[in-house]
């Protein structure tokens, strides 16, 4: 087809009120991880709808959707968006503001489910025109660590039958502005690993502290330690982060504790150095505690690998956009972020790029970040997306199919 982003383009903007109310009905009824099974029944309808060729529900014994739109030719291309919501209330305020008690999509996957249903829409239109198929994955539990979404998605072989040579993936971003995308080459997002550590000491009247082991006195040791863990066994030139998110002891004044639990995260892109965390952390707790006397339990759990941006569908995919949108609307983003996300579990099977979409607004109001109560989105960001997704399935299936 000639001109095809031209179409593209006019497509989603057609389509613009129909995504923006699909994602409202989504934000409206937000559903945590493992739970969607409403979103995943809205998701599965409209695919039908649209007349996507195969339709998946409960894919790999989970509440994902998995849809295949059927091209000329075996070559395959996968779009990822994830459907989970987070454990927050809303209070945003908007007529389209979450209708359940303290879930919130506040990181914005209504925004992703909804532009790859307006993704689906386009290319379904265009299916004559498509030299290869398209494979649409609608991901549950992005959000949380021992939910495996995407893993338990790649073991369960949704990256086969038929076999996806490149993914492509997309999260909303406030850093940048409603109307522009980016993304790099490389190093994107870091591995996030959490680790939970009991100190057992024993309690006793704080009057008579000698009388006991104190594993408040010994978690305030351990914390300050295991801040050293990055700056003195960790290359200073290797990107790397150890932050303590949790503290818990003590339920009185008065009184020294028996335990005290401290939980934390590690975030690094190098794997080999993953590997030393666990030991170097309970060395530090080890160390520590039995020099006052204590005891300890320590966990270590691995979650997501890093997002490593593959060079070709990196490449393929700025220069793709730059004609979509045009140069000045696509962003070569200058430094990878620790932040995390389980796109990675694609990219260590397949070769993909992790895309990000500007949705922030001032003018309009539209600033919190991610994660935030009062995070809301620019709707005009959601036709973009829509038609980035779409022309980059379109284009790759029609260049290496």
């Amino acid at each position: 087809m000639r001109e095809v982003e031209k179409v593209i383009k006019k497509l989603s903007q057609e389509i613009k009120e129909d995504i923006i109310s699909w994602r409202r009905h989504i934000h409206m009824n937000p559903e945590l991880s493992g739970q969607e099974f409403g979103t995943a029944k809205f998701v599965a309808d409209l695919l039908r709808e649209f007349g996507v060729d195969e339709v998946v529900e409960n894919f790999g014994g989970t509440t994902a959707v998995v849809g295949l739109i059927k091209g000329k030719h075996s070559e395959t291309v996968a779009l990822r968006a994830d459907m989970d919501a987070l454990p927050m209330e809303e209070k945003t305020d908007k007529p389209y503001a979450s209708k359940v008690p303290k879930v919130m999509h506040s990181c914005g996957h209504d925004a992703h489910t909804s532009i790859l249903l307006g993704a689906a829409k386009i290319l379904t239109t265009l299916k004559e025109y498509l030299q290869g198929n398209v494979k649409l994955i609608f991901q549950p539990c992005e959000e949380r660590h021992d939910c495996d979404g995407a893993k338990k998605l790649v073991e369960a072989g949704v990256l086969e039958n038929p076999k996806v040579s490149a993914i492509f993936g997309m999260h909303v971003f406030p850093d940048l502005p409603v109307g522009y995308v980016g993304t790099r080459e490389g190093n994107f997002l870091a591995f996030s690993d959490i680790f939970r550590v009991k100190i057992k000491g024993k309690g006793t009247h704080a009057a008579r502290p000698h009388q006991g082991i104190d594993p408040v006195l010994i978690a305030s040791q351990v914390v300050n330690a295991m801040h050293h863990v990055v700056s003195r066994r960790v290359d200073p030139l290797e990107p790397a982060v150890l932050t303590i998110g949790k503290i818990n002891g003590g339920f009185a004044e008065n009184i020294i504790p028996d335990t005290v639990e401290i939980g934390g995260t590690v975030r690094a892109f190098d794997l080999e150095l993953r590997k030393q965390f666990p030991v170097w952390i309970e060395d530090v707790v080890a160390g520590t505690t039995k020099a006052y006397g204590a005891g300890y339990e320590f966990q270590y759990e691995a979650g997501n690998p890093p997002v490593i941006n593959d060079k070709r569908t990196t490449r393929f995919a700025l220069s793709m956009m730059r004609q979509l949108l045009g140069d000045d609307k696509v962003v070569e983003i200058e430094k990878p972020s620790m932040g995390g996300e389980d796109f990675s579990e694609y990219l260590m099977k397949v070769p993909g790029t992790f895309i990000r979409l500007g949705v922030s607004n001032p003018e309009k109001g539209i600033k919190a970040p991610l994660h935030s109560p009062f995070f809301d989105i620019d709707e005009d960001a959601l036709p973009i997306g829509s038609a980035v997704m779409s022309y980059l399935a379109y284009k790759w299936v029609e260049e290496f199919g």
